[in-house]
């Protein structure tokens, strides 16, 4: 972008260079630069407007098959994630550039545009990238530092999955929302949000928390497939969790004390 502003900028500087050969008055000058301005403005202009993007896949819609969908896959990112993109870039179009975590803090705040459109947007890009194909995921596994760490809170692993259920349940999550693993000021804890809310926005839960693992349980993540079985939904979504990645995301929220980058 830069070189294209660049270019243009240099193209019209070749141009006022031609015409100020010629006779020109006060106003004149003055009109070839307001137009060189609005030039660069508009060249300028889509990085600001389109500022977040959606992340593609790193693995094909198909992949994690058969406990998610090629379908919901397809429609989840193409059309549900894209959406809030769409949103999120119209939310904050002519101000400064923002990294999609650093917005998430202030959600609340911001107004419903960036709570619920923001939030749609890190939620599903952090989502798609904890995930990876059956036959890969079952070779990851919790690091030592995570494995204790689930110990320490829940007592296994085995009742961590188990208390992670309990709360996506359809009594526990009523309607849309999202069930997390998070690192806290106490240790790990499973908590829910609603809608597209997350821990890392003040006020949505006790405390500022620091997402490990999320799972959506939106119906649009799973109905074509389970329709109203979100408890099936969710016992085979472990099957698809890639354990390599949740210990890089317990080993980098534990250094930094802040939340996981995304892509896009």
């Amino acid at each position: 972008m830069k070189l294209a502003i660049s270019a243009a900028l240099v193209g019209s500087a070749s141009a006022w260079s031609t015409l100020t050969m010629k006779a020109q008055t006060p106003n004149s000058r003055r009109d070839i630069l307001q137009k060189g301005a609005a030039i660069a403005t508009t060249i300028a202009a889509p990085a600001a407007a389109n500022a977040y993007a959606v992340p593609d896949l790193l693995y094909p819609f198909e992949a994690l098959e058969p406990y998610i969908d090629a379908p919901t896959m397809k429609i989840h990112h193409d059309k549900h994630h894209a959406t809030y993109v769409a949103n999120i870039n119209k939310a904050t179009e002519g101000k400064d550039e923002v990294d999609i975590l650093d917005l998430q803090l202030n959600a609340l705040e911001a107004g419903p545009g960036v709570r619920n459109s923001g939030g749609g947007h890190y939620n599903h890009a952090f989502f798609w990238d904890e995930m990876s194909p059956p036959d890969e995921a079952k070779k990851t596994k919790p690091s030592a530092e995570l494995e204790a760490a689930i110990d320490k809170a829940f007592g296994s692993f085995d009742d961590m999955k188990a208390k992670f259920e309990a709360q996506a349940a359809p009594g526990a999550v009523f309607g849309s929302g999202w069930v997390w693993v998070c690192s806290s000021s106490d240790g790990l804890k499973i908590v829910g949000t609603p809608n597209q809310d997350n821990p890392l926005m003040k006020g949505v839960t006790d405390e500022v928390m620091y997402p490990i693992l999320g799972l959506d349980v939106w119906e649009h993540a799973y109905y074509l497939k389970y329709q109203n079985r979100r408890p099936e939904y969710v016992s085979n979504w472990w099957n698809v969790v890639n354990w390599d990645k949740v210990s890089e995301n317990y080993a980098y929220v534990t250094e930094k004390k802040a939340g996981v980058p995304v892509r896009g």
